[in-house]
């Protein structure tokens, strides 16, 4: 039997149902909210996440040094920490291969700010996104093979078997995330939490943050011969930008990273990315949305659409004036993004609505669609449907193509699978992106075993996905006390969303804001108000069943936040739904 549908929501203004916690939920909420005298929407909120009420003191204060793997756990850590620092000891010649992406452009970062506090330079190379393809090709592996002593391959490599065997006359480690296939590149180490051969209890790290954990196995190498090392806890910016922007879910050591970072951030010590905070207008103090949304993209522009090394370029940065000129360049490079994004994303919208979204899977191809933002434009696909979507740029015969997933379904083993069965050129990622690149003859076969290995995963089962309510407030409640212990629970992000309230009954006052955004107010009736905000509420249903609502009332759902508009602090709901009550 199906349960009722929370305040009897079965289609709200988006389409939605609307379902509660559960009865046991509820049950062990209130239990840890007498045990711990936590607020009963902060423990719904723990509770969710399999907190125990002994467990809750630890989780509200993450520490790194508690939750901090040790980085001999994964294989071939030590050897590649030995191998770097006997480089960095001799003076070698060091090469950092990199992906173009934020991941990518950090984990170069974090490898050179570490050398130039050691006094050594490394050489820079990132390949370009259209010419070369992402990861190590031959002929550049082998390029720098004859010009250097070790070549790092950050974010990328452990599928780069003929480009590592190409770069023979060096010593090739590979730090990397990337789902390994049954046999590794023949480099002196592979670094990689989703190697096969590992048990995957680490699978959740980024690239950027195997690479601290090189680091921080580099300096306990160093510490035990009387070096010290460089400052990595200064580093966390780095690795909580690209935790955040690479969508790694906000779990165990990923909470405490991106927690720690954004302190580190906070401070604004690193001149690239306060060049870039303040282009990007960032007038309050770093979050997960600001690392995800102002500066995650104009990082990543660079290797969009523009010179591939700019992002990694800026944050590793110690010149003001470079970081202010790389800053307003990737600035001007996301406008010109957007503007591509949005032509592409038209044309793949009309494509994928003729075909349908009632498959396991939405994709659109098009000629000459840049691939620098194909991986966008599947990713609004993806929200849209609540499918997995891939969208793939064709240049000729030879297209290129991203996708995204929904959470439980893994899109990068199934598109490997894919390339093993010779239906598409290459592919490989993770579990909820991947890339690809296929020829016209294999578009539409392998689209079609795609979604076949997809709808074994259960993709395409449902129709637009719930909408999940972790507990009801009253407006009087949601006080700036209650959203900074919410707050505490954070960071939140993928695997980890910020916890959703309903605010049942309400009398909703509104007003339109330019073309598309809500602001409104409401109240129970009892005396308090609370202000709430609705971005792009024109763009759908939300803004018009709110615009006039006369004396009707509605239930309300959303997230809470904190607005520090005019330097006052105030709550507000970033409303997401409605329904009338």
């Amino acid at each position: 039997m199906t349960n009722r549908a929370f305040l009897n929501v079965e289609a709200s203004a988006t389409g939605r149902r609307w379902v509660g916690p559960g009865t046991e939920q509820d049950r062990l909420a209130e239990a840890m909210a007498q045990v711990t005298h936590l607020p009963l929407a902060l423990c719904h909120t723990l509770v969710k996440r399999g907190v125990a009420p002994g467990e809750a003191a630890a989780y509200l204060a993450p520490s790194l040094r508690d939750l901090l793997p040790d980085p001999l756990s994964l294989r071939d850590m030590g050897k590649a920490a030995a191998r770097f620092v006997q480089a960095v000891k001799a003076r070698q010649r060091i090469a950092v291969f990199a992906d173009y992406d934020v991941d990518g452009g950090a984990s170069a970062a974090l490898l050179l700010v570490w050398l130039r506090a050691m006094g050594q330079g490394a050489t820079l190379y990132i390949p370009d996104r259209i010419d070369e393809g992402y990861g190590p090709n031959a002929p550049a592996m082998a390029a720098l093979a004859a010009a250097h002593d070790v070549i790092i391959c950050v974010d990328c490599g452990t599928l780069s078997h003929e480009p590592i065997a190409a770069a023979k006359a060096a010593d090739v480690l590979v730090l990397d995330h990337h789902l390994g296939a049954e046999t590794l590149p023949p480099a002196l180490a592979v670094v990689n939490p989703n190697r096969q051969d590992e048990d995957g209890s680490l699978g959740h790290l980024c690239a950027a943050s195997v690479v601290f954990l090189l680091l921080v196995e580099a300096n306990r190498q160093l510490r035990a011969e009387g070096t010290p090392g460089p400052d990595l806890m200064a580093m966390l910016d780095l690795v909580a930008l690209a935790t955040v922007a690479d969508v790694a879910p906000l779990l165990g050591v990923n909470r405490a990273f991106v927690r720690q970072g954004l302190r580190v951030m906070a401070r604004r010590e690193r001149i690239g990315l306060k060049a870039l905070a303040d282009v990007a207008r960032m007038d309050q103090a770093p979050t997960p949305y600001a690392l995800g949304f102002l500066l995650g993209p104009r990082i990543n522009a660079g290797g969009r659409i523009g010179a591939a090394d700019l992002g990694a370029r800026l944050l590793a940065t110690d010149d003001p004036h470079e970081a202010a000129a790389l800053a307003e360049r990737l600035d001007v490079l996301n406008t010109e993004r957007r503007e591509i994004e949005a032509a592409v994303r038209a044309s793949a919208l009309a494509q994928a609505e003729a075909r349908g979204f009632d498959g396991p899977l939405v994709w659109a191809a098009g000629e000459g669609w840049h691939p620098g933002v194909v991986g966008i434009v599947a990713a609004r696909l993806k929200e849209g449907a609540n499918r997995p979507a891939v969208v793939i740029g064709f240049d000729g015969d030879e297209g290129k193509g991203s996708g995204r997933s929904v959470s439980g379904v893994d899109l990068g083993a199934a598109i490997q699978r894919l390339a093993s069965e010779g239906l598409i050129g290459r592919g490989g990622g993770h579990k909820m992106a991947a890339g690809l690149s296929l020829s016209r003859a294999q578009l539409e076969p392998a689209m079609e075993r795609l979604g076949a290995l997809l709808a074994k995963q259960g993709a395409g089962q449902g129709g637009p996905a719930d909408l999940r309510i972790d507990g009801l407030l009253m407006p009087g409640a949601a006080t700036m006390a209650l959203v900074e212990q919410l707050e505490a629970a954070g960071p939140y992000g993928a695997a980890s969303p910020a916890p959703r309230f309903a605010f049942a009954d309400q009398a909703v006052s509104a007003r339109r804001m330019g073309e598309s955004h809500l602001r409104l107010s409401f109240s129970d009736g009892l005396g308090a108000r609370l202000e709430a905000v609705a971005f792009g509420a024109f763009d759908g249903p939300l803004g018009p069943m709110l615009e006039n609502p006369g004396a009707a009332r509605f239930h309300l759902a959303g997230r809470l936040e904190i607005n520090s508009y005019g330097g006052r602090n105030k709550v507000q709901l970033r409303l997401e739904d409605a329904a009338r009550a």
